[in-house]
């Protein structure tokens, strides 16, 4: 256990330590030393009494202190138990020490990893963005350090492939990086080779990697492979610039813009497992040749406080987007289904007719996809009772809520919209006390758990008529 260096000093790990970390090193029978990780790899050593007993509230406040960040950082950050195979956000009242004994119990039971993966997975103790903190509280923060932690965490989601971007955000997003690590522009030093050596700094490892393999090569020999750092260097050039800003409010301000364009994202700061990062799992492949095969695709499962949002795990883009007052959902076990199974179920069209689908994503994860679902509506619904409250106080007489109709799903080529095509979905329609069939015909009835706020509710689509096959 690595545990050198002045105490509540932030230090960089060397890459052996990247490779295997561990959280806790004891020095004494009272007194035990404490790695807390922040989103850099650098980490903050604390010397903690009474570790078995201590809450996640407790070290909280240590490693605020020891970081010098101001009480707002309560609200922002968490502390989380992160490892290769799962990520979990603790509750104030956890106690991570007995976290860290039930590992391997969480790795059992939430995750399809082999026996010997499990017993040589150890988590570490991670100070992260609270996933349930608001996004429009977010640019509200003038603390240059809690904007740099902030900005250090959407980064490394968006280069990681977590946060699926268009070329044009990426490089937006790109640039902004090249500034905060570069310095302002400079043509004589910032040319397009100096970029293209460092590329994985600041685009996403997808698009770098994309055409290295030897086989990607044969295939498109000839062809000309897109040059990522030429618009990187044009869109670094365009970074504005602050006359007479001094450069400690320069970077505060690039970190905001950062951020404020992530926010345009709509899975910034999605949450999974009882609030961890993201979730994984895998749906059907639509039926495909004259044999009809199908098979599976992997997939990661954004959950955030507006909705749910499935990523193909491969190509990085958003295959489903959902808004809870666009669903409905429910989760079936074992014994009901073959695998854990959570259930969403949207409106769409099939052959011009207007139909419920029906989308199976198989996840052991999926109780806990379920349960994160409902908890979010309940911070919806609680904000905005509370929202409701001072706007009454404020002002007596409100007119009524205009009714909304459901807006449909966009269809385009951003990774940010859906791609209903690339679903195998069970199609079906409602007609009264009957449900008519669509082909592929479906097994199973529509689901009652879904947003029940007022006219902008789920409701199953009613049969227009006759045109459907009576199943």
């Amino acid at each position: 256990m690595e545990m050198e260096g002045a105490d509540g000093a932030a230090v960089p790990p060397s890459l052996a330590d990247r490779s295997r970390r561990s959280s806790i090193s004891s020095t004494c029978a009272r007194s035990v030393d404490v790695l807390v990780y922040l989103i850099d790899d650098t980490m903050v050593q604390l010397s903690v009494d009474s570790l078995m007993s201590v809450t996640v509230h407790e070290l909280h406040r240590i490693v605020r202190d020891a970081l010098q960040l101001p009480e707002c950082a309560m609200d922002v950050f968490a502390l989380w138990l992160i490892s290769p195979l799962l990520e979990v956000q603790l509750k104030p009242k956890h106690q991570p020490y007995k976290v860290c004994r039930q590992w391997q119990e969480l790795l059992l039971r939430f995750t399809d990893c082999q026996e010997d993966e499990i017993m040589q997975d150890e988590p570490s103790l991670q100070f992260r963005r609270n996933v349930f903190f608001p996004k429009r509280r977010e640019l509200q923060i003038e603390n240059e350090a809690v904007l740099r932690l902030l900005y250090e965490e959407a980064k490394f989601n968006i280069l990681e492939g977590r946060y699926p971007c268009d070329m044009e955000d990426c490089e937006q997003l790109g640039a902004l990086v090249c500034r905060l690590q570069l310095g302002p522009y400079d043509q004589d030093q910032h040319t397009a080779c100096a970029l293209k050596e460092k590329l994985e700094a600041f685009l996403p490892a997808h698009l770098c990697r994309r055409g290295h393999s030897l086989l990607t090569a044969l295939w498109k020999r000839g062809a000309k492979q897109p040059a990522y750092e030429q618009g990187l260097l044009q869109a670094y050039q365009a970074v504005r610039e602050e006359a007479a800003c001094e450069e400690p409010e320069a970077l505060r301000q690039h970190y905001w813009v950062y951020l404020q364009r992530c926010h345009q994202l709509p899975y910034y700061g999605c949450v999974s497992l009882s609030s961890c990062a993201f979730f994984y799992g895998e749906i059907d492949k639509p039926a495909q040749g004259f044999l009809h095969r199908g098979g599976r695709k992997a997939v990661s499962v954004a959950i955030s406080l507006e909705g749910v949002y499935v990523i193909d795990s491969k190509e990085k883009h958003v295959l489903l987007g959902l808004r809870f007052q666009e669903l409905s959902w429910d989760h079936t076990y074992p014994d009901e289904e073959e695998e854990h199974i959570l259930w969403l179920e949207f409106d769409g069209e099939n052959e011009g007719i207007l139909v419920n689908k029906l989308l199976k994503i198989y996840s052991k994860q999926a109780e806990l996809m379920s349960g994160l679902i409902e908890y979010c509506l309940e911070l919806n619904a609680a904000a905005e009772a509370s929202a409701l409250e001072n706007s009454t106080l404020q002002s007596p007489t409100l007119p009524p809520l205009a009714s909304k109709q459901r807006p449909k799903l966009r269809r385009q080529n951003s990774v940010v919209c859906s791609r209903i095509q690339h679903l195998a979905t069970i199609d079906y329609i409602e007609d009264g006390k009957e449900i008519k069939r669509v082909k592929p015909k479906r097994t199973a009835s529509f689901f009652t758990r879904q947003f029940s706020h007022g006219a902008t509710s789920y409701s199953a689509v009613q049969a227009p008529a006759e045109s459907l096959e009576q199943g």
